[in-house]
């Protein structure tokens, strides 16, 4: 079974940039399942229909979310209709779902979204929220199961890692923006802390560097912009997973907007 995940999308850029490389990338991969963060899709700040509808449209599965989840309010109807997950660890009476379950190649594949305690909202404990819901994927018997980690921290990250890696498929972290270097698959788990936008790579995490710089230069604020034109940068893994929904191999794909391609393969590790 073949695999992709995509970081966070930001806005219109970022969703551009699927435009142009997803079906090609499914075709060349002979993709089963692609799997994307929604939660900074539209200008920044959350999911509308509309972009969600035409996310999907490009070749995406299913979408993942986080902290931006609720910004556009549209969303909370969507839940019951989308394949849209939300972080499992808020409340269960917050609209939509942490879990959704689907079928790829004849096997039951489980996607889970969690977020992370440092600087995010208050929810409850994800490393009791998820350890749990792991267990209950485990009795019923799902072996394929996919985690994004939506979190600051790179050690809860890393954390989640040593918690999950015997029992889950793929860890992926998103949230930061920022990719790093570690993909590895560990005792049979692909794992990367963050996998990093899709979007504008010369502002400040995706956005227009205007607001930041001033925040950090002179304590004051602003609203946060996706910029109209920037230079671009399209991220994903791409993991592959034998019928025990373990890993075997993965690469972490950078591609620019001028057509430059960086592929770097993830070294097996044994903890």
């Amino acid at each position: 079974m073949k695999l992709a995940f995509i970081g966070d999308i930001v806005g219109k850029p970022g969703r551009e940039m699927v435009a142009k490389h997803l079906a090609s990338l499914r075709e060349e991969y002979a993709l089963d399942l692609v799997i994307a963060n929604y939660e900074n899709a539209s200008h920044g700040f959350g999911l509308t229909k509309k972009n969600a509808d035409e996310l999907l449209g490009y070749g995406i599965d299913v979408m993942t979310g986080g902290n931006h989840s609720w910004d556009k309010k549209e969303i909370f109807q969507l839940f019951d209709t989308y394949p849209l997950v939300r972080p499992i660890n808020y409340p269960d009476s917050s609209p939509g779902k942490g879990l959704l379950e689907v079928e790829v190649l004849g096997e039951r594949v489980a996607i889970v979204n969690v977020m992370g305690h440092y600087t995010m909202p208050m929810v409850q404990n994800p490393f009791i929220a998820i350890d749990e819901v792991v267990n209950e994927l485990q009795e019923k018997g799902i072996k394929h199961i996919i985690v994004d980690v939506h979190a600051e921290a790179t050690s809860e990250k890393l954390a989640m890692l040593h918690i999950l890696k015997e029992r889950v498929s793929a860890i992926l972290g998103t949230h930061t923006h920022v990719g790093t270097d570690d993909l590895i698959i560990a005792d049979g788990c692909c794992y990367v802390t963050d996998v990093g936008l899709t979007g504008c790579r010369d502002g400040v995490i995706g956005m227009d560097k205007k607001i930041p710089i001033q925040r950090f230069m002179t304590g004051i604020g602003g609203h946060f912009d996706v910029p109209k034109k920037c230079q671009a940068i399209f991220q994903l893994i791409v993991f592959e997973l034998n019928d025990e929904g373990r890993g075997k191999k993965a690469v972490k794909l950078k591609i620019y907007d001028n057509g430059e391609i960086q592929k770097v393969d993830a070294r097996i590790e044994q903890y």
